[in-house]
């Protein structure tokens, strides 16, 4: 797993991956398409669509734990505030060789920079909130948030995945 060569792949996911319009039925429909994805491949993870107003899709499944929910929000935190992947965030400290608490004094209580959470764009807009999954490793996190996004937006998965 080549961190610049991941870099450059999810730089490409973040740019391809927006919404030309976003709304509660778009949250419904990608929320429903990763639940359907999870219990197809039985999956034991949460799933969380939140708009910076509110929350709009959640569901866990059988199998997640009770520290799913808090990694969700830790990794959508970091999204929040950064506006981009919580798993772009990650390989980006670790080329560095930091931490969020060192390099911008956000505590680990707070800001998770593990893959899985992913930033809705909305072309013309901008990032409006985040579509999250904890409950796999993350890099498998990551790579199921963008599965669907792909899925949804009609884009080709086999050319923005990563690799490995």
């Amino acid at each position: 797993m080549n961190i610049d060569k991941d870099l450059g792949r999810i730089a490409r996911q973040e740019q391809e991956l927006q919404f030309e319009r976003f709304d509660l039925e778009t949250a419904w429909e990608l929320g429903a398409l990763l639940r359907k994805m999870a219990v197809e491949r039985k999956l034991g993870v949460v799933i969380d669509i939140t708009l910076f107003s509110m929350q709009v899709f959640y569901a866990a499944l059988e199998g997640a734990t009770p520290d799913n929910p808090n990694w969700v929000r830790r990794k959508r935190n970091t999204v929040f505030r950064l506006f981009k992947s919580s798993y772009a965030t990650g390989r980006e400290l670790a080329k560095a060789q930091t931490n969020l608490q060192a390099k911008l004094g956000l505590a680990d209580a707070d800001y998770a920079a593990h893959g899985g959470s992913f930033p809705i764009v909305v072309k013309g807009t901008g990032c409006i909130g985040a579509v999250t999954v904890s409950g796999l490793p993350q890099r498998e996190d990551h790579n199921m948030v963008v599965e669907a996004l792909s899925s949804l937006l009609g884009k080709d998965h086999d050319a923005l995945k990563l690799e490995g």
